[in-house]
């Protein structure tokens, strides 16, 4: 039998579940990614096939998928299967139209000031398609950059071994996205052709998407040739629950997550009598998941899960901090006086009906979230992700007399003497400039 572990002290959580290695000390996955990434620029589209038939078991014959095969996959669904995929789209599509950030520009005396707000040429995703085609993936990425107005959306997702094509579901979505092209490629040699470009495959200007670890490493390692949205990797989940909460709800909610390889599942309570009745509820609904699933999840909640007792909330949110989880869930009979104490979290969400796998598919925000603590700094995928901002700067003569100066005498201080000199050359009298000439 699975037991996921009852840690009672939580300075041992934090040196173990709550640990997590740093992905650079991740050498033995970095270095053969190096490998795979240095025969893709190297090789091109036959280091693609070569690639694809040593992980993915199969040398797709075109690497591009025709777009009638998108449109076949989508007329395939069962309605109901169309219909909850065409939802996904639509609310995430309406959530992230609330985040448009526009050009501003202002006009005054001393001339124009602002910024252009421009969306990228040419975007990546990465759809994930090895234990779980992913297609919800697909579209949590691709319908942030279409809002963003994103003129071109790739997407790489592994050729399945029955028929060297993507996922039909994958292929599905990305017909119903409206994205604009689809290989089949997949794990770090995918990052490394949107990265730098191949016969078939364009060079994109970002990437997004989640992947294991192979994936993440190439996107480290890519970075700077290309951008990265983040590096959102195995799934994390971390439940805060008081005595209020349904054990059956948060044991579900941890297993939610931990079915995906090397997923982590975290339960912070002050209430021993959860702990104990959750880790009961946990054992029971693991003997009702199919297989791979069962084996998977119990590998997680028992190596990578846990059950922390904590002194109070204050103490949970103070461990969930340093944490940083991708997704915080509060099962708790209050939730909106705790949520002004998060600080790192990739999402928030908030009782018993507002559960983490609502946020997977339909909810709104992107699903793409911070992983392994990024949740620090990074942000879930979103609009601002595929735009960028151009500085405009248009001043007169009146804004150059205010500011020329100080620009001028700063310039000294750094040394940087032609500096110094362009701002001065504007700044003299005519007449004194031709004399000096």
């Amino acid at each position: 039998m699975t037991t996921i572990p009852i840690i009672v002290d939580p300075a041992v959580a934090r040196k173990s579940v709550l640990y997590r290695a740093p992905l650079d000390e991740d050498q033995t996955t970095a270095q053969a990614v190096a490998a795979i990434v240095s025969e893709v620029r190297a090789g091109g589209d036959a280091a693609l096939r070569i690639l694809s038939e040593r992980f993915d078991g199969v040398a797709p014959a075109s690497i591009e998928v025709p777009r009638a095969e998108w449109v076949a996959a989508a007329e395939t669904l069962p309605p109901d299967l169309r219909a909850a995929l065409e939802l996904s789209v639509t609310e995430i599509r309406r959530f992230h139209e609330r985040q448009a950030r526009n050009s501003w520009i202002d006009f005054s005396v001393e001339g124009v000031r602002g910024q252009l707000v421009v969306p990228l040429q040419r975007v990546g995703v990465y759809a994930p398609g090895g234990a779980a085609p992913l297609p919800s993936s697909l579209i949590h990425a691709a319908v942030p950059a279409q809002v963003a107005g994103v003129e071109q959306i790739v997407v790489c997702s592994p050729p399945q071994a029955a028929t060297g094509k993507p996922s039909v579901l994958v292929l599905a979505a990305a017909h119903l996205v409206g994205v604009d092209q689809v290989f089949a490629v997949g794990g770090a040699q995918a990052i490394a052709a949107m990265a730098y470009g191949t016969e078939s495959v364009p060079r994109v200007d970002k990437i997004a998407g989640p992947g294991n670890r192979f994936v993440i490493q190439a996107k480290r390692l890519v970075y700077g040739a290309v951008g990265i949205e983040s590096l959102p990797g195995p799934t994390e989940t971390l439940v805060i629950a008081d005595l209020s909460a349904n054990p059956r709800y948060v044991a579900a909610d941890l297993l939610a997550q931990a079915e995906h390889v090397e997923a982590s599942a975290i339960l912070l309570t002050p209430s021993p009598e959860l702990a104990v009745a959750v880790q009961t509820e946990l054992e029971r609904q693991l003997q009702l998941l199919p297989e791979p699933n069962a084996t998977a999840a119990a590998e997680a909640v028992s190596q990578r899960g846990a059950i922390v007792l904590v002194r109070d909330l204050e103490m949970a949110f103070a461990l969930s901090n340093e944490y940083g989880p991708e997704h915080l869930c509060l099962l708790l009979e209050e939730t909106w006086p705790y949520v002004g104490m998060v600080r790192n979290a990739g999402g928030i969400f908030l009782g018993e009906q507002s559960f983490e796998v609502l946020g997977d598919y339909c909810a709104g925000p992107s699903h793409i979230m911070p992983t392994e603590g990024t949740a620090r700094y990074a942000s879930p995928v979103n609009v601002d992700d595929f735009r960028k901002v151009i500085s405009l700067v248009g001043l007169n003569a009146t804004g150059l007399a205010r500011i020329g100066p100080a620009a001028q005498r700063l310039a000294e201080a750094e040394g940087l003497y032609a500096h110094a000199a362009a701002v001065r050359v504007r700044l003299e009298p005519a007449e004194d400039a031709d004399d000096k000439g």
